[in-house]
């Protein structure tokens, strides 16, 4: 199958599927690892340390304005959700994008290696369109295009609407973000431990499911952990979409 950044009258390029989910898992990891040095990082700096390094250079921009230790506290935590709920939405439309490039080769070519002009035209013009489209419509297109229900759409919809109240109502939820239920509700994945019923065995590690609801005039925020485990249900959300798309080109191999 053929890449969608090639120039008419090259040779097709080869994808592969799982070496896309595998560059996607590798940098959700590089996500996960800054998110914990960041975190580390943040508990373990003094308000002596602080202050050493602000008036290292003898000199400010406005001293007037300089915020003491508490205020920047604050202010980094604020940025710091801003930008983590940032990366949780780019990584999940990335997700979307990978897996609906590899679908519509998949379409177009009825999961054939040999691609006519015709059928790699069809492809990337359907991934232009998915590509511009907004977050919801994806997911739409996966499901009446491709039969695809993505796992945790739900709560990727609900990252962005809590975005969208960071930054533009001050983190405060607003009636439009809230869902029939009057809820703005994130589900993550969590690890619990389940017990074998044969004596002597040792608990099981278990995915399972957490929620986090925000109702009209609440303020997102999320816990340290919960902000891990929220780059953690990426990975999870992801591995579904792409497992789904590998058997969604199975199907399409079998009716030929």
């Amino acid at each position: 199958m053929t890449s969608d950044s090639q120039s008419p009258g090259e040779p097709p390029k080869q994808i592969n599927l799982q070496q896309i989910a595998q560059q996607f898992m590798v940098g959700l990891q590089r996500h996960f690892d800054m998110l914990a040095y960041t975190l580390a990082s943040r508990q373990a700096v003094s308000e002596a340390d602080y202050k050493g390094i602000a008036r290292a250079p003898q000199m400010m921009p406005v001293a007037a304005r300089h915020q003491n230790f508490e205020q920047m506290q604050a202010y980094a935590r604020d940025l710091m959700l801003r930008q983590v709920m940032g990366d949780i939405l780019k990584l999940s439309v990335a997700a979307l994008n990978n897996a609906h490039f590899v679908l519509a080769l998949v379409k177009a070519t009825q999961a054939n290696t040999e691609v006519s002009a015709a059928a790699q035209k069809a492809a990337q013009q359907a991934q232009k369109d998915f590509v511009a489209a907004a977050l919801d419509e994806k997911f739409n297109r996966l499901e009446q295009n491709y039969g695809i229900m993505c796992e945790l759409e739900d709560s990727v919809t609900s990252i962005a609407m809590g975005l969208q109240a960071l930054v533009q109502h001050g983190g405060q939820v607003q009636a439009a973000q809230l869902d029939a239920n009057g809820e703005l509700a994130v589900d993550y994945k969590v690890v619990s431990l389940t017990k074998d019923p044969s004596e002597g065995a040792s608990p099981k590690p278990q995915l399972s499911e957490q929620r986090k609801v925000f109702r009209e005039g609440d303020t997102i925020a999320f816990s340290d952990t919960e902000l891990q485990l929220l780059l953690v249900s990426v990975a999870s959300f992801a591995d579904a979409l792409f497992k789904s798309v590998a058997a969604y080109a199975k199907t399409i191999q079998a009716g030929n």
